[in-house]
């Protein structure tokens, strides 16, 4: 990761002007005696965790068990004002004055008399990983624009990562009102859900998001909180929703406000974390205790500020898998815990909003419900599929025909969990699957070259795949105009390739989308959760596979898929109807490249006679390397 000069950034933008830092050091004691602090508070009866504003001041409510006393201190008073114990672990008290915009920090006296000057874990604004926390108030941003989440069999999904989505190579990172300048591009491109890759406070300026220091506070890079508030809106203006990515598999491991909080590292980093085996995660000893009543309240909390704060739509937890494991392996049962009581928050209150589980290996038990608090499903609407995207982008990468697996990509299409289609985020580019040693798939097929016939060809024919199959489609960013290398978090997207370059591409993705979302009412059958492949030729490696919701015309769709580089001017499958079957898409057409080979794939009889186990079949030309969609 690389670490930028975040000060400088910020003076630059004028948003150090008053910060009033304190300039103490995060994690040693202050060195200084609070006992003659004139002012002490009673505990407060007002709700709320972190600080909330009030009119006229601001509750402060912080936990640390085992500690003595507790002072906050900030603009609004930097002698110290302190706070009364709840005997519950929780300090508080009821600030006259302070509000939002104001620096503060906490100062702990511990069980054994020693004070220690602690950042505040929900600090809801930062200037940086590394500063005082600031009063942030919800209510200073006026939403705009009201909006209606996409049902799942509707969603079409964008993965962005802010910093590089709209930027300049060199200098400090994209943020998010360079990203909104391509808010209508995206509307366009058809897709109604953005995932954002994680924009919660890290250290430096450059991270991919999943080492995250406070899961409260907006990264500070990309723009105020207000801005990221002006994204979802703006979204929603265009009709698209707004899914955060979030980690609380570990946290940081640096700069972490919660690391031996209390004074009282417990032997490893304090109350907010395990502090035996299960403390080790691949990416340091900083996995949360979900044992915590208080822990899992602060994760619970930290979503839900995504969802009504930020007006998110949907969540997608990242690598749920090292939450429920230690090692991929070693069981974490306190996980289900989190797990099902968010899920089913959220289900209670909001149903509509997606909530998506990076798991590889949960199964069916990651997506099914469970009526027992101590046993059965995790709850979560949806899970990424390995099991699609490995043998689609295997199938598509491999340079020799005869070594596609049509069987394989059959079973690709075919699988889901727990029964459902939606169940599933299919996709062959992911922020993980085009980096960690992987690239892009044109990258992947010919390295160097990721604009050759071979590369668009073999790419877009997996992106067929992707549109065409049951689950919600996702595809990661630039993917739709051939971005080649693979993810850094300091190289920007190249417009210029979408712009100029592969513009018929992004024309191909586009029209991809608008058939997958039915944007003319002819192939509805792809929102549905109904497939039958119908035929497979392993040897010729052509696939074909009938689509539908309800059935009928504008219903059916029948999708031919062809892996091989061999051009077929009359490949003969079954219907399930007769009539004209028109075709509404074929990925050779030369709009989309001035190379592809324009095969005239036509619109085709089908005739009584049983073919692929249906009564009817047709013939039609198809392109090597190409998908063709027909329907009624």
């Amino acid at each position: 990761m690389r670490y930028g000069n975040r000060w400088s950034a910020l003076l630059l933008a004028g948003w150090l002007v008053g910060c009033g830092e304190s300039g103490l050091d995060p994690q040693q004691g202050a060195g200084q005696e609070l006992g003659q602090v004139t002012q002490k508070l009673s505990a407060s009866t007002r709700p709320g965790m972190g600080a909330t504003v009030y009119p006229g001041g601001t509750t402060f409510r912080v936990w640390a068990p085992n500690a003595q006393r507790v002072w906050v201190k900030g603009s609004f008073n930097w002698s110290g004002i302190e706070l009364g114990n709840e005997f519950n672990g929780n300090f508080s008290g009821d600030v006259a004055g302070a509000g939002h915009g104001q620096d503060y920090y906490y100062t702990i006296q511990n069980q054994w008399g020693s004070y220690h000057d602690r950042k505040d874990p929900r600090s809801a604004w930062q200037y940086n990983s590394t500063s005082d926390s600031k009063i942030l108030d919800h209510n200073n941003y006026v939403w705009r624009n009201s909006f209606s989440t996409p049902g799942f069999n509707e969603m079409v999904i964008y993965e962005m990562h802010v910093g590089t989505f709209v930027d300049s190579p060199g200098g400090n990172p994209g943020h998010w009102q360079s990203a909104m300048t391509r808010l209508d591009y995206l509307k366009d491109l058809g897709v109604n859900m953005i995932q954002v890759m994680p924009v919660m406070e890290f250290p430096g300026d450059f991270s991919w998001g999943y080492n995250p220091s406070f899961p409260f506070a907006p990264e500070s890079v990309y723009g105020h909180p207000n801005y990221m508030k002006e994204f979802v809106d703006q979204a929603h203006a265009r009709g698209i929703g707004v899914i955060f990515d979030v980690v609380h598999n570990h946290y940081g491991p640096t700069d972490l406000p919660h690391t031996c909080f209390n004074g009282d590292c417990m032997g490893a980093n304090g109350q907010y974390f395990y502090t035996d085996w299960r403390k080790s995660t691949p990416w340091g000893d900083t996995r949360p205790d979900y044992g915590r009543a208080e822990v899992r309240s602060y994760i619970r909390d930290s979503m839900m500020s995504l969802l009504h704060a930020y007006r998110g739509d949907g969540l997608r937890w990242d690598a749920t898998k090292y939450m429920r494991t230690s090692d991929g392996s070693a069981e974490i049962p306190d996980a289900w815990r989190v797990f099902r009581s968010i899920n089913r928050e959220i289900n209670a209150n909001q149903p509509w909003k997606i909530s998506i589980a990076e798991d590889f290996g949960g199964g069916d038990s990651i997506t099914n419900a469970s009526t027992s608090d101590t046993s059965g499903g995790a709850d979560f609407d949806a899970q990424w599929a390995g099991e699609f995207v490995h043998p689609i982008r295997k199938a598509v990468i491999e340079s020799n025909d005869a070594n596609r697996d049509m069987f394989a990509v059959r079973n690709a299409i075919t699988q889901r969990f727990s029964g459902r289609h939606t169940s599933r985020i299919i996709y062959s580019e992911s922020h993980d699957e085009v980096a960690n040693g992987h690239a892009r798939v044109p990258e992947e097929i010919w390295p160097g070259n990721a604009g050759s016939w071979e590369a668009k060809k073999r790419s877009t024919l997996a992106a067929g795949i992707v549109f065409t199959s049951p689950g919600i489609p996702m595809i990661f960013q630039g993917q739709e105009f051939l971005e080649d290398g693979y993810f850094q978090d300091t190289d920007p997207l190249d417009w210029y390739k979408n712009d100029v370059t592969y513009s018929g591409i992004r024309l191909m993705y586009r029209d991809l989308i608008r058939m997958r979302r039915n944007w003319f009412n002819n192939t509805r059958g792809l929102r549905g959760g109904n497939v039958n492949v119908h035929h497979v030729n392993n040897t010729g490696k052509v696939i074909a596979y009938h689509r539908w919701e309800s059935g009928g015309p504008g219903d059916d769709v029948i999708i031919v898929a062809n892996f091989s580089k061999t051009y077929f001017p009359s490949y003969n499958i079954g219907f399930p109807r007769g009539g004209t079957w028109y075709a509404r898409f074929n990925s050779d057409a030369n709009v989309y490249s001035s190379n592809f080979g324009n095969t005239a794939t036509l619109n085709t009889v089908a005739y009584s006679g049983g073919k692929d186990g249906m009564g009817y079949n047709g013939s039609f030309a198809i392109g090597p390397y190409s998908v063709v969609i027909f329907s009624q």
